[in-house]
């Protein structure tokens, strides 16, 4: 089922949206000054543009996907995300060679969120990790699936063997997605898509749109090689971390199973990704061999900073997602002598607030800035629990 779409945030949704549903005219738009990384206006516009590729929202005409004042509306917040992206790579530390590059840099030290789950999690813990991972897991595979009529010989066979197992080899019910949709009203919680999009920062809509943008871009197939092949190298531990919270937690069997299915499924996939999908195409297709390893650190930095947006959050006490819609006051358009600023990926309370540094804020917007929601409250439930 299709969402609708969400509230906008800022200049870009509302004009996106405004688009969308009423047919305003849509212009380039304007992501000066905007920490593209963790913006939440800039994520939420893109992952609207992304979800028409996906199953679209009730109140938008399916054929708005290939709208073409939409298409380049996407592009111009593709190529911001993507120069940011970039621009913190840093080839030159890293091994020429992908596969021993991806060795490299699934060792990488960072914020591990599994094992603050594993050590500290509690069902509310469990509840707002789920919702945060919502907009990726409940389309898992969908984005890399696009990859697979882009690529030829012995590496797309691999992806393909991967893909497979994501989508339960097409027994209904057991693709991963599937499985995570049932651990989420396990949890009480909403299984539909887009179901808590409002809530989500930037930094969790960042984890799911750097998949879409390498899985709707041709030019960026070698990135998504390097994005799934990172995904499956680096799953195991943090699965089995995730599960014996689960366990320790208790009453959550849909939960356990899909984390269950991801150990075993992921042990095998790890060497299939590494030797076969990337060695393969990184041998036929030396020219993507930069992107591959790229699009695996991408994929760590984009982590790097939701965990640490979620760990901080967590550990000042805070919920690590945004105030409902209806409670969040959208970010307003600087005056155009406004100085620019950038967003802080660390602190939560940062990122969860644009407005901090916003000089049209009001004193409502400040106070709201300042109040920080019951981490005791559980996230909002189904209404089907």
């Amino acid at each position: 089922m299709a969402p609708s779409t969400p509230a906008p945030r800022g200049p870009l949704t509302r004009a996106l949206l405004a688009h969308l549903t009423d047919s305003k005219p849509l212009e380039a738009p304007d992501v000066g000054g905007l920490d593209a990384l963790v913006d939440d206006d800039l994520h939420l516009a893109l992952w609207c543009c992304y979800q028409l590729h996906h199953t679209g929202f009730t109140d938008v005409a399916d054929g708005a996907e290939w709208d073409l004042d939409v298409l380049g509306f996407r592009q111009v917040l593709e190529r911001a995300f993507e120069s940011a992206l970039r621009e913190e790579h840093r080839p030159g530390s890293l091994p020429e060679d992908p596969g021993v590059a991806l060795r490299v840099i699934a060792t990488g030290a960072g914020p591990s969120l599994s094992s603050f789950v594993a050590r500290e999690g509690t069902r509310w813990h469990l509840q707002e990790f789920a919702i945060h991972r919502s907009a990726y897991q409940l389309k898992e595979a969908d984005s890399h699936t696009w990859a697979i009529p882009r690529l030829r010989g012995r590496g797309r066979a691999a992806m393909i063997e991967i893909q497979a197992d994501e989508y339960g080899g097409g027994r209904p019910g057991e693709a991963h997605s599937e499985l995570f949709a049932a651990a989420m009203a396990g949890l009480g919680l909403d299984p539909e898509v887009g179901a808590y999009v409002d809530q989500l920062p930037g930094a969790t809509l960042a984890t799911d749109n750097l998949v879409a943008m390498f899985g709707l871009n041709r030019r960026l197939r070698g990135c998504l090689i390097g994005h799934l092949a990172l995904f499956e190298m680096t799953s195991v531990t943090p699965m089995t971390r995730y599960l014996d919270a689960a366990r320790r937690v208790g009453g959550q069997p849909a939960l356990e199973r899909f984390y269950e299915v991801h150990v075993e499924a992921d042990a095998h996939h790890s060497a299939l990704a590494l030797d076969r999908m990337v060695g393969w195409f990184a041998h036929d297709e030396p020219e993507l061999r930069e992107d591959i390893i790229f699009g695996a650190a991408a994929l760590t930095n984009v982590e790097r900073r939701f965990a640490h947006h979620v760990i901080d959050s967590w550990e000042h006490g805070d919920s690590s997602l945004l105030p409902s819609a209806k409670d969040r006051p959208e970010r307003r358009d600087p005056p155009a002598s406004a100085p620019a600023c950038r967003v802080s990926p660390v602190r939560a309370t940062q990122v969860r607030g644009a407005w901090v540094s916003d000089p049209t804020a009001t004193k409502k917007e400040h106070r709201w800035l300042a109040t920080r929601p019951d981490p005791k409250q559980a996230p909002r439930a189904s209404s089907k629990a």
